[in-house]
């Protein structure tokens, strides 16, 4: 079992969530679902008999997904990184995170359900671990006038190209 597990407070979206999370990577998929018990429901605003938990796997990482009402709200201070080797995985998975969802600075977007998520290229983290500063400095700037990231335009940057 992991040990350390992501946990994600929903208003009632849980399950739709995580369906739509495991369709979008590879070896994923939904684990158990519990629902409320009358006893509890009425406790806290939520039907007897509707979704209270999900766990998901995430291309193998365990994620556990609660519907708990709209007391707390997803914001910036917590994201989920994916690395992306190519600029076509980049593509695929900011186009469907997206949907519904906005986009935001540096490779990040906030999704349909206020999740933030940054979808960053591999190659990126090589390139800002670079010893040549002026390389670092180039790849940054370029980072940072982007929306979603474009491997492209950040090699040419660190290269130098004009």
């Amino acid at each position: 079992m992991q040990k350390i597990i992501t946990h994600l407070w929903f208003d009632d979206q849980a399950e739709a969530a995580a369906k739509f999370y495991t369709s979008l990577f590879r070896n994923s998929r939904i684990g158990r679902t519990t629902r409320y018990p009358e006893n509890v429901a009425g406790m806290i605003g939520m039907r007897a008999g509707s979704v209270m938990t999900v766990e998901f796997e995430l291309d193998g990482q365990l994620f556990y997904a609660l519907n708990a009402g709209p007391t707390f709200k997803f914001n910036e201070s917590i994201s989920l990184f994916v690395n992306c080797e190519n600029q076509a995985e980049i593509d695929a998975l900011w186009n469907r995170l997206l949907e519904g969802g906005q986009a935001q600075q540096c490779g990040w977007l906030k999704d349909k359900y206020g999740l933030s998520w940054q979808i960053v290229p591999t190659v990126l983290g090589e390139m800002q671990h670079d010893p040549d500063p002026e390389k670092v400095s180039r790849v940054m700037g370029a980072m940072m006038r982007m929306i979603k990231l474009d491997i492209k335009a950040l090699q040419q940057a660190y290269d130098g190209a004009k």
